[in-house]
């Protein structure tokens, strides 16, 4: 199989994994953890069939386990850990979470399709020149680039996980209520009346003999004959 075609397949069956596994408000659990690492456990059975070790081949294959590092924290940083009401840790995975793995992913695919029909005189010059020895090493390259990327990103969301559960849980301090009296409410005492005080003499009426009197809380002038 092609370096294309592996990095295809690897890289495609790793995003729908953990997409599926991620994307919207999840919890967080061992068997969740480790269903990304066994998918890519498959890959490394199907696809790595030998270690080359000549020349310079451990040293591109660990620079694929250093990229895929790389890749792993990027991607764990579109990823929170919140605690949920009942103290247990979820993530929240949304569209730049998904564009994160899309982009990445993308790029390992696009490269093996540059290796075999856009810059493949140049890579064959460069393998000859940094002994290099065939395929092999660049399809062990790119699986390993896609378990460290899925490996550094369950560390982080383990970590993650359980430093959250571990720190305290915050108490929400609430005032207390006065309550309210259970009783009957008290009457309000009746207003005693005020002081009289004379009308002014525009107020007078024409069929009056004198001036009126009425009730005033403005005038200290006593009733007449009380």
């Amino acid at each position: 199989m092609s370096q294309f075609a592996i990095a295809l397949v690897a890289s495609v069956s790793i995003l729908t994994v953990i997409l599926a596994t991620d994307l919207g408000y999840r919890k967080v659990t061992g068997m969740r953890i480790l269903r990304s690492v066994l998918a890519v456990g498959v890959i490394i059975v199907i696809f790595v069939h030998s270690l080359p070790t000549a020349g310079n081949s451990v040293q591109l294959q660990l620079a694929g386990v250093a990229l895929g590092i790389v890749f792993g924290l990027v991607v764990a940083a579109f990823l929170p850990v919140e605690r949920a009401t009942d103290g247990t840790a979820h993530t929240r995975a949304g569209l730049a979470y998904a564009l994160a793995w899309a982009v990445l992913s993308g790029g390992r695919v696009l490269f093996a399709y540059g290796a075999e029909h856009w810059f493949t005189e140049d890579l064959v010059r460069f393998s000859i020149e940094h002994q290099i020895p065939g395929g092999d090493v660049y399809a062990n390259a790119f699986v390993f680039l896609s378990l460290a990327m899925v490996l550094t990103r369950s560390a982080v969301l383990l970590i993650r996980s359980r430093k959250l559960q571990e720190a305290p849980v915050p108490v929400s301090v609430q005032k207390p209520r006065t309550p309210r009296p259970t009783g009957p409410a008290p009457r309000r005492r009746a207003t005693p009346p005020g002081p009289w005080r004379r009308t002014t003499p525009a107020a007078f009426s024409k069929a009056s003999d004198g001036p009126s009197w009425t009730r005033s809380m403005t005038s200290p002038w006593p009733r007449p004959g009380l």
